[in-house]
């Protein structure tokens, strides 16, 4: 399965979650998945990176040409297939379009923006792809609360357990995984 891994970049973050990232793209690649992902060489992205091809595991970033002109991020570049696109829209298509599954890193705007555009729209029924955060040491409990409250008062009327699930651990992101629908574009929502 292509699992696309969402996730920060900064190379300001906590050691532990930079073990996390790698330990989730080792246990990606043992259970046979494929890395899809920001082609970001700092932060999580190119921890999970790293641990995916520490178990020479295929690895596909997806990031658009400005980011490596302009100096916005260095390139991780040992992936597989890097794939050069204009703009951060159409770096998110591609991302989305050539998964079967997600998982949500620990991150910032950027990462809750691609989160909350993969949740949109598999609650308008465009997917029906496994969403999976990683809460790695409490990191989303707040957003959980936020979710939980805004499907309590009628905000999101699509319960949140149909959206997405979380995991504390890389094995639990894995399980998750494998548990989930091996053709998932075939039970897509007709309208």
């Amino acid at each position: 399965m292509n699992v696309c891994v969402f996730g920060a970049a900064s190379a300001h973050i906590d050691d532990k979650y930079i073990k996390a990232a790698e330990k989730l793209g080792a246990a990606l690649v043992e259970k046979g998945h494929m890395l899809v992902f920001g082609a970001g060489g700092t932060g999580l992205m190119g921890a999970v990176a790293r641990g995916a091809k520490s178990q020479k595991g295929y690895v596909h970033g997806i990031v658009p040409e400005f980011f490596e002109t302009e100096g916005y991020d260095t390139p991780f570049f040992d992936a597989d297939k890097i794939t050069l696109t204009v703009d951060i829209a159409e770096r998110k298509k591609e991302m989305i379009m050539g998964s079967d599954a997600f998982v949500i890193l620990p991150g910032g705007i950027g990462t809750l923006e691609e989160f909350f555009e993969v949740l949109s729209l598999k609650m308008f029924g465009r997917h029906n792809k496994t969403v999976v955060v990683y809460n790695a040491f409490g990191y989303f409990d707040d957003l959980k609360k936020f979710i939980l409250k805004a499907c309590e008062e009628h905000f999101v009327t699509v319960d949140k357990n149909e959206l997405y699930f979380t995991a504390d651990c890389a094995e639990e992101v894995v399980r998750l995984l494998d548990s989930s629908p091996k053709d998932p574009d075939k039970h897509r929502k007709k309208h």
